[in-house]
């Protein structure tokens, strides 16, 4: 910023001091050769004309904080003196001008409007006060002192067209003033509402990945624990499956922690150095180094990038669950079509979800089928399960479902969760698939009950699990 728009922004925050020492400057010469020019004793109104000199010099300090009782101030002193008997009083009287302008650039529309008709007004009045001042009759009278109205009239007219240009310019930087205002509120809006989002899609990743994995987990304990001390076998196979799930969990929060490190953290830090805050690796592993920011996660053996999960990786989840001691099957129905990585990703954690809802409240060795269903302008998610723990879900789902539906209304997408008819409980969601269809093999019918033939699972202990209801984590 240079000197001049500094200086200029330091009279604008100071309005009413600079006018007022610009007045009293002003005042020194006004006062000094206050003069009527129409009297007849000049001698004798030199006092008359100091004062209302000083009357009209008076309102000034105002002009630009209160335009217009400042110019209104100043046209009725004006007037006054005019029907007073002083038709002319210089150099007070270009005072006017002066009011006029300030009016004209700082006041309303219609208050400048005024002024201009006003000032119009007096360059007429003055014409007979004057010829009577100086005795003058006739058309002669007249022919004397018109020239006088009608170069008062013309320098108010052309300071009237000066200040319109000054009062649009004026206009248009508080406009650019007022929208550059409006997009830093309009930008700091949009990176809250992005902040809160990002937040949001962060959560529901994370519940997703520790309520999945940690029901994996406790399970598999809880069966090792009893099957120790009878099939030491089953224990090792139980421990295994714990070990790779929390070794997928902790891969999946590596991935999704690294966007909220600081790009100083990942700077500071060598590619591939260990996470301090991150557990040591199992003797014969390596560890997953910690995924860059708004790169792409890594997988255990940190030299291929590991995409999100889509609707590919449904049948390792199912898979998984069998090895956790679900009875799955798995039904696919349909030609694939590709698929966004946010819309197979929605898929997925639909999936894992509902597993995970059928491993928490469906009860003892529920039967469960996944399927999915290809139509040319939408592709179906269908999870059943013969469980007892579905008697109501409640009218406060908890964060699964509700995660469940965010999913879904990003996409545009239908999700029906409920209990089914004959005992059970059924989440079926739907999506519009992007880009024009394609032409399918007519689908068979998705299976409503449960097959009788179902994957074996593995050994798994005999315990009771007591009745739930059919609710979210």
């Amino acid at each position: 910023m240079s000197w001049i728009e500094r200086l200029g922004r330091w009279f604008e925050a100071h309005r009413f001091g600079v006018d007022l020492t610009t007045t009293v400057l002003l005042a020194v010469l006004v006062l000094s050769s206050a003069t009527d020019l129409y009297s007849a004793e000049p001698y004798l109104s030199r006092n008359a004309s100091i004062a209302w000199s000083f009357a009209l010099l008076a309102p000034l300090p105002w002009r630009r904080t209160r335009p217009v009782p400042s110019a209104v101030a100043v046209y009725a002193v004006a007037l006054a003196h005019i029907l007073a008997g002083y038709p002319m009083i210089m150099p007070g009287d270009l005072l006017i001008l002066v009011a006029l302008f300030s009016v004209t650039v700082y006041g309303p529309t219609w208050a400048h409007v005024t002024a201009i008709c006003s000032t119009a007004v007096g360059s007429l009045l003055v014409l007979p006060v004057a010829v009577a001042m100086l005795g003058g009759t006739g058309a002669a009278g007249l022919a004397e002192i018109v020239p006088v109205g009608i170069f008062c009239f013309v320098t108010a007219l052309a300071v009237w067209a000066f200040a319109l240009v000054r009062r649009s310019r004026r206009v248009t930087m508080d406009a650019l003033r007022d929208r550059a205002h409006r997009l830093e509120i309009e930008r700091d809006q949009q990176a809250r509402i992005s902040a809160a989002a990002e937040r949001a899609r962060i959560a529901r990743e994370m519940h997703d990945i520790v309520a999945h994995s940690l029901s994996i987990v406790v399970a598999q304990a809880d069966g090792g624990r009893y099957a120790a001390a009878t099939d030491p076998e089953a224990a090792v196979r139980a421990l295994g499956t714990i070990s790779d799930t929390g070794r997928t969990a902790l891969t999946d929060m590596r991935r999704l922690l690294g966007v909220l490190r600081s790009q100083d953290d990942e700077d500071g830090a060598p590619d591939g150095a260990p996470d301090p805050g991150s557990p040591a690796p199992p003797p014969g592993t390596t560890a997953a180094p910690p995924a860059l920011i708004a790169g792409p996660a890594r997988d255990d053996r940190g030299s291929r990038p590991a995409p999100q999960p889509g609707v590919e990786e449904i049948e390792d989840l199912v898979a998984q669950a069998r090895e956790g001691g679900l009875r799955v099957s798995h039904v696919r129905v349909g030609e694939p079509r590709p698929l966004t990585a946010g819309m197979g990703l929605t898929l997925y954690r639909v999936c894992q979800e509902s597993l995970t809802n059928v491993r928490k409240h469906a009860g003892p060795d529920p039967a469960v089928t996944v399927a999915v269903r290809w139509t040319p302008s939408t592709v179906e998610l269908e999870v059943l399960d013969d469980g007892r723990g579905a008697a109501a879900t409640g009218d406060d789902p908890g964060f699964g479902l509700r995660g469940m539906r965010e999913r879904t209304n990003l996409y545009g997408g239908t999700l029906e969760t409920g209990p089914r008819r004959g005992g059970g409980f059924r989440v079926h969601l739907e999506l519009p698939l992007p880009g024009a269809p394609l032409a399918v093999a007519p689908p068979t019918t998705i299976p409503t009950t449960i097959p009788t033939t179902t994957p074996t699972p593995t050994e798994r202990p005999s315990t009771t699990t007591p009745t739930v209801t059919q609710e979210d984590a």
